[in-house]
């Protein structure tokens, strides 16, 4: 569903939406490029970034298997919502938004007490 746009995105642009590591996201596209669901195709303005391009058969299998996404995906927004005390969706997406930074460096912890 992520490189179902306009425009095919970019390999960065997929694994910041996805919050993954470009090797991690290179890894995964190479068995769907094997099966001819994804091309991987070079940037006509910027040589040094590749486009993710759905091919004709992957748009066929993702529209096939769509009725099964928006399936899962109404379930667990039903669940989430049937939480007791409903769910809180400012704290999800500040959630959601640390997962994005989980790469980054932790902050430490202060030292002997020191609240500063």
């Amino acid at each position: 569903m992520a490189l179902n746009r306009p425009e095919p995105p970019t390999i960065g642009e997929i694994s910041a939406f996805l919050a993954m590591d470009r090797t991690t996201l290179t890894a995964a596209l190479k068995p769907l490029s094997r099966r001819n669901l994804v091309q991987v195709i070079a940037d006509p303005n910027d040589t040094r970034a590749r486009r993710l391009h759905l091919t004709n058969d992957g748009r066929a299998l993702l529209a096939e298997a769509l009725p099964v996404w928006r399936a899962e995906h109404d379930a667990v927004d039903s669940w989430l919502l049937a939480l007791e005390g409903g769910l809180d969706l400012e704290a999800l997406r500040g959630g959601i938004g640390l997962l994005g930074q989980a790469d980054r460096p932790a902050p430490t912890a202060p030292k002997n007490g020191d609240r500063t």
